[in-house]
């Protein structure tokens, strides 16, 4: 009978145990059920507050611009005479490729117009000029196509502020040409057509500095001043080379 009594309170404890055990497995199953429960809660609102905060200078950003410029031409026989008004306007897009760089272009109708003094111009020369070395006045009326490829560098966001720096190449195709001629003070021509003598593509050399300043989540206006140098010949006269340089003081809003 003893031991049948030890053999009974053996098992007692042994069956102690194992709900003892259960117990404890029990517990920590709940207890890991509740802290995976509290991690993807963690990770959901995290993700949420990330995307209704994200920064809008990611991906792929479209824009109006409508902006003047002060144009002047540079002869290679004569001089700059004076610079004159132009517009610019058109689309602006911003492939940002990473926080703080862009790859900038657009699509625009520039007007790039400037005056200069020109020795012996044709056609000009043979029908007004004098013996030996004449000064004809010219005022260059021109209209572009303009694509521009940039890269567009931009500090941090400060307040609502971002200021950036751009440099690139400027391509322009012409699609209007009008010229007026003075010779000694008196006009001579006036508005004429001078397509065919401008070359079809003019490129220039893209250098600027602006801010974008943000006026809603994923709207932002920027200004700025845009230095566009013209290196190619824009006369389609062999015998002479004229270039045109531009300021842009450029006004646009991102959406």
């Amino acid at each position: 009978m003893k031991k049948i009594w030890l053999y009974t309170e053996k098992l007692d404890k042994f069956g102690d145990v194992l709900r003892y055990n259960s117990f404890i497995a029990n517990i920590n199953r709940s207890n890991m059920k509740k802290i995976f429960t509290v991690l993807l809660l963690v990770v959901l609102t995290n993700c949420a507050f990330a995307q209704y905060n994200q920064e809008p200078y990611y991906g792929f950003r479209l824009g109006l611009t409508a902006h003047p410029t002060i144009g002047w031409v540079k002869p290679e026989t004569g001089k700059s005479n004076g610079v004159n008004l132009g517009f610019s306007y058109g689309l602006l897009a911003d492939f940002n490729f990473a926080e703080n760089y862009s790859f900038s272009t657009g699509l625009t109708i520039t007007t790039i117009n400037g005056k200069s003094t020109e020795l012996d111009p044709s056609p000009y020369d043979a029908q007004y000029g004098a013996a030996g070395v004449t000064a004809f006045d010219l005022k260059y009326m021109l209209q572009y196509v303009e694509i521009p490829l940039t890269l567009k560098l931009k500090t941090e966001k400060i307040g609502n502020v971002r200021w950036y720096g751009q440099f690139g190449l400027s391509n322009d195709f012409n699609i209007g040409a009008r010229q007026d001629v003075e010779l000694a003070g008196k006009k001579i021509v006036q508005d004429i057509s001078i397509k065919k003598d401008i070359n079809f593509y003019r490129a220039g050399l893209i250098i600027g500095a602006g801010l974008e300043y943000d006026v809603a989540k994923s709207t932002s206006v920027t200004t700025g001043l845009t230095f566009n140098n013209g290196f190619t010949d824009i006369s389609d006269d062999k015998s002479r080379s004229v270039r045109n340089h531009y300021i842009g003081i450029n006004f646009g809003v991102f959406f």
